[in-house]
């Protein structure tokens, strides 16, 4: 038998007023483009805290996928809980490998950070207090961000040029520091690095090393935090030991979370342990 009291139930129910991003930890902005370079239409999702006028420190997150797969979704779970920490932060989408190879993901990933000082006041950045992460293909891009810094070829046409490209600090997660010694260390170096360098490192072998952020390290490089497992089967584990090497010896701080056993991508306590090193990181160089 139908409860008399359900109907006005429903209707008191319906009279509420919903939730508005306001009530909410963080307020969520999808699809904001950045650049249109090739009339590509290049977006950001963002998430930033709902309440307070900043200026809150920002973390661009930049999606792996090989340079020719992934997408900037996988970051959206990583942007609303720093957001929920006090940043304001970014996911970003760029250009795509074998349509657009090195260096396009760099012009793009660079034109994010410069729009986002653009726009520091309308979405409440600090403009001095930028960090970026990323994993594997992003993990790559974000240290290259870190060490190229004071490198105008970079810097791309995509808008925003008066604005810095500079980055207080990088969270790479397991990203490749030297593609010319890639070959026979990774299972798939063989079959993605010659689509994102236009040929293998024997025809391409330049544009191996001008990738390669390891040949990039200055003094002036990002203080970095560096989180890799001794079992990564696609970018080996020596790869972060001399990045880290290299930061060491430029005197750039430099921090290297090794994590005995794990594969490409974390997974229980791994996962933990490597989200509350990136937390600590960007808060003490951050805020």
């Amino acid at each position: 038998m139908r409860n008399p009291y359900s109907a006005l139930l429903m209707l008191a129910l319906s009279a509420l007023p919903l939730p508005s991003l306001s009530q909410s930890k963080v307020v969520v902005e999808n699809n904001i483009e950045y650049a249109n370079p090739d009339n590509q239409h290049l977006m950001v999702n963002m998430a930033r805290p709902a309440e307070g006028n900043g200026p809150f420190p920002a973390v661009i997150c930049i999606h792996g996928g090989g340079f020719r797969a992934g997408d900037r979704n996988g970051y959206n779970g990583l942007i609303k809980q720093l957001a929920e920490r006090g940043y304001v932060a970014i996911t970003v989408e760029y250009r795509l490998a074998p349509k657009y190879p090195f260096p396009a993901a760099v012009y793009d990933c660079k034109a994010s950070v410069r729009w986002l000082r653009a726009n520091a006041v309308k979405y409440h950045v600090n403009p001095n207090r930028i960090g970026v992460t990323g994993g594997s293909a992003g993990g790559h891009l974000a240290q290259f961000l870190g060490v190229t810094s004071d490198v105008r070829g970079f810097e791309g046409d995509l808008g925003n040029g008066r604005y810095s490209s500079t980055v207080e600090c990088v969270v790479n997660y397991y990203g490749p520091s030297d593609f010319t010694k890639s070959y026979g260390k990774s299972v798939d170096a063989a079959e993605v690095l010659p689509l994102f360098l236009g040929g293998n490192n024997e025809t391409a072998h330049q544009a191996h090393i001008t990738s390669s952020p390891l040949y990039w390290v200055t003094p002036n490089a990002a203080p970095t935090l560096i989180v890799h497992g001794t079992k990564d089967n696609y970018v080996a584990y020596e790869q972060a030991t001399w990045m880290f090497d290299k930061l060491k010896a430029a005197n750039v701080e430099v921090q290297l979370l090794t994590l005995e056993g794990a594969g490409h991508g974390f997974q229980g306590d791994n996962a933990k342990r490597a989200d509350e090193a990136m937390f600590k990181f960007f808060d003490a160089h951050l805020k």
